[in-house]
């Protein structure tokens, strides 16, 4: 078997702070993303390749060689030009080979063992599967209705959802169904792996759920992943910073190296401060503020802030700040 975890994807959704970025790359608490599933692969006895593009590809070089793992590269520079995750699958299988498959989304965090997954895995396409509990919610992915572990009912993003138990980005596929990819691809989607499972159901072929049910959260807004910060930061990470006496740390945070919390600030709950930050006389909770950004007199709350930022005499709220960006209201 081989573990092919797709960063391929441009994550127009969280534009700006994906736009020169990986998301797989992104901060959830002391940890990237990509490092949550990499710890999980870590546990199999199998090669790991992390398929991306060539616009990124110097970002994850770092990672690739950290971990041990091998890249394959997609040659694209732009939305507009990516191969779609079904596409990018088919590259690596001219890469690298045919074999059973384990395939893993590379902005989803999960909770279950990759091992324990596995076990289950007998020559039939298996999909991890999690009730979203909301069937509004359950319009936006992959909608299954099963028979005990069976699937008899896969449905790509429909309109009106008949559960709220949804796939999601961890499948393992034999190597008789890798071999179908080029058909599928004729006709097929490209971007979604969930309409190419739904296909594969359409024409006869058995699908076995794995269901878990402590959290999953699919990366694709603000939203799910300040959720996510909230269930994974679960003990506080700061390292060496300045921080004034009459400042308040409330804990889980995470504060990079070099911050400088200064004045009557309050960091936390649920907040994390990149690198270099300075923060003055300012509240931040259930936010991520990146590298080199300034905050001063402001209040900030679930809100993500990209690097080397100048907020000053603002409260943001549900906000999504671009790097470089300089906001302020007057004193």
């Amino acid at each position: 078997m081989k573990v092919l975890i797709m960063a391929g994807g441009y994550a127009t959704r969280l534009w700006p702070i994906t736009k020169d970025n990986p998301k797989a790359l992104l901060p959830v608490g002391d940890k990237r993303i990509i490092d949550y599933i990499l710890e999980k692969t870590s546990e199999l006895e199998f090669l790991v390749y992390i398929s991306t593009n060539r616009f990124f590809e110097g970002h994850f070089r770092s990672v690739a060689k950290e971990y041990g793992v091998e890249l394959i590269i997609e040659d694209t520079f732009h939305e507009e030009e990516k191969l779609g995750t079904i596409g990018a699958i088919r590259n690596a299988i001219e890469e690298i080979g045919l074999d059973d498959y384990l395939v893993i989304a590379g902005d989803n965090l999960f909770s279950f063992s990759l091992k324990d997954f596995l076990s289950r895995f007998l020559d039939k396409t298996l999909i991890a599967v999690y009730d979203v509990g909301d069937f509004e919610l359950a319009k936006r992915y992959g909608v299954v209705v099963l028979e005990g572990d069976k699937v008899v009912s896969f449905e790509e993003k429909p309109l009106e959802p008949s559960s709220t138990l949804v796939s999601t980005g961890v499948y393992a596929f034999p190597e008789r169904v890798m071999r179908l990819v080029d058909e599928y691809l004729q006709n097929g989607n490209r971007d979604s792996p969930g309409y190419f499972v739904q296909w594969l159901l359409a024409r006869g072929e058995e699908i076995v759920a794995y269901r878990f049910s402590d959290y999953w959260y699919d990366i694709g807004s603000a939203d799910s992943y300040l959720e996510a910060l909230k269930t994974l930061l679960r003990e506080s990470h700061v390292e060496e910073i300045q921080i004034s006496p009459y400042s308040k740390i409330i804990p889980p945070v995470v504060i990079k190296r070099g911050a400088r919390i200064l004045g009557r600030s309050i960091i936390g709950p649920y907040a994390y401060v990149g690198e270099g930050c300075v923060i003055e006389n300012s509240d931040i909770s259930d936010s991520i503020i990146f590298g080199r950004t300034v905050i001063r007199n402001s209040t900030i709350w679930r809100s993500i802030i990209d690097e080397r930022c100048e907020i000053r005499n603002l409260e943001l709220r549900k906000s999504l700040v671009g790097g470089h960006a300089k906001i302020q209201r007057g004193e």
